[in-house]
């Protein structure tokens, strides 16, 4: 079980975008993640008529390392860390550090 997974809200803690929040579209490997609208880059891209995709310049999201994130916590409003914990019916979930409450339902 990872502390970070696709789908999950986070806030970006560190680089050019710090501060922003995001959700996570896909997690590349172990340490890199890519976020929507979060550390955008220009990539030159040529056309292919065979697929219909035009040339020109593209906005498109990079990956960001894991350790520059932190997960978004509704109740504090702000990135908190998280650990892992198991339930009384032997579930393993995640839980926010700072307030004890658990992530996944």
């Amino acid at each position: 079980m990872r502390k970070i997974k696709k789908g999950d809200e986070i806030v970006v803690t560190a680089g050019k975008d710090k501060g922003k929040r995001g959700t996570i579209l896909r997690v590349v490997d172990d340490k890199r993640i890519v976020v929507e609208n979060v550390n955008i880059a220009k990539k030159h891209q040529k056309p292919n008529p065979n697929l219909g995709v035009a040339g020109g310049i593209v906005n498109i999201e990079m990956p960001l390392a894991v350790s520059n994130v932190m997960l978004f916590n509704p109740a504090t409003g702000k990135g908190d860390r998280v650990g892992f914990k198991i339930l009384e019916d032997g579930r393993k979930v995640r839980f926010f550090k700072s307030n004890d409450e658990v992530v996944d339902s």
